[in-house]
């Protein structure tokens, strides 16, 4: 971990731990942390970081991606893992803000890999 990823680290620990701020940091945990991501899964329904303040509908398809480590040595500050296309979601019910539900329609995907809606197919 570089020294600036270190910093931003300690000030979000410190920002989520201060008890006056903590309803404003669950907004702020949610945009930098775990927006994207898969935080349960229970058989064949995920419960996603993602939800209305997002734009997510039900009836949405998301890729699921998991950063898997890349094998040769990295140049810089490069990233040290690639995407690695998992399987596939369908958004089921919106939660919140936040959270909605999906189900898996393709491949094995668990906590902690990436969704990402589809990007949409070009009109003629």
């Amino acid at each position: 971990m570089n020294r600036r990823t270190f910093a931003i680290a300690v000030a979000l620990l410190a920002i989520a731990t201060t008890p006056w701020v903590a309803a404003s940091a669950q907004g702020l945990k949610h945009s930098l942390l775990m927006r994207g991501q898969i935080v349960d899964i229970t058989g064949d329904i995920a419960t996603l970081c993602i939800g209305k303040a997002d734009g997510a509908q039900p009836g949405q398809i998301l890729d699921v991606y998991r950063a898997v480590p890349v094998s040769i040595p990295q140049k810089g500050n490069a990233p040290a893992f690639r995407r690695q296309e998992i399987g596939h979601v369908r958004i089921d019910s919106i939660v919140d803000d936040h959270f909605a539900r999906a189900s898996v329609i393709g491949g094995k995907v668990a906590n902690h890999d990436i969704v990402e809606l589809r990007p949409a197919k070009p009109s003629h």
